[in-house]
Order: C-alpha cells, then structure tokens, then sequence
C-alpha cells in the first residue's frame, strides 16, 4: 500500500509562491509517475503537472506553464509543486496521486490513470 500525504498549501497574496509537498511512504517514488491535481469549490478537479518514473519528464496544463514547477527527491521520497507568481484563479485544493510506471506518459493528465492519492492540501490565492 502506498500512503501520500500532502502539506504546504496555505493562504498567499496574488504573486506570492508556495511549495507543495508530497511525502510518499510504503513504496519508493521513483516506481511512479508522479502528479499533482487540483479541485476548486464547484468544479471537476484537473490536472495539473505530472513528472515521469525513469526519465523525470514534466507535463504541465497550460495555464501553469512557466509559473509552476514539479520535482522529485528520490532519497526523501518527496515530489514537490514549486507554485511562483500565484493567481486567484489557482485556489484550490491540491492533491497529489501516484500512477504505475507502466502508465503511458500521454495518459499522466487522466484522473483514472492514478492508483494512490492523498488527501489534498488547500491553497487559497487572494487578489
């Protein structure tokens, strides 16, 4: 069984940033693909960035490309969202998930690729 518990999130001032991070336990990180969605109040939640298992590829949806940053610290079996430049528009609250190695990267955006989530984390962005 693999356990994930986010932390970081917070209350921010549009511009600031803030440091998701997720801490993995039960199973090393680097045997998953590694992503971070987010759900806002009344809305389905989505994707949001997405680091491969071997070769540490990122994806990103568009709207955070160039403001938010995902990693991995194998040795502190950790997966971080550096999130810069904070909008409104990000508040939500974030989860991080885990999927198979297996996983084809082009499926790493899909909800249903994800076996593991956490419990999510709540950031609030104000303007």
């Amino acid at each position: 069984q693999v356990h994930l518990a986010e932390s970081g999130g917070g209350l921010v001032q549009a511009g600031a940033s803030l440091r998701l991070s997720c801490a993995v336990s039960g199973r090393t990180v680097d045997n998953y693909h590694m992503g971070w969605f987010r759900q806002a109040p009344g809305k389905e939640r989505e994707f949001v960035a997405a680091i491969s298992w071997r070769t540490d590829s990122t994806y990103y949806i568009d709207s955070v490309k160039g403001r938010f940053t995902i990693s991995r610290d194998n040795a502190k079996n950790t997966v971080y969202l550096q999130m810069n430049s904070l909008k409104p528009e990000d508040t939500a609250n974030y989860y991080c998930a885990a999927a198979w190695s297996g996983t084809s990267y082009g499926r790493l955006h899909m909800e249903r690729e994800y076996t593991y989530w956490g419990q999510g984390t709540q950031v609030t962005v104000s303007s």
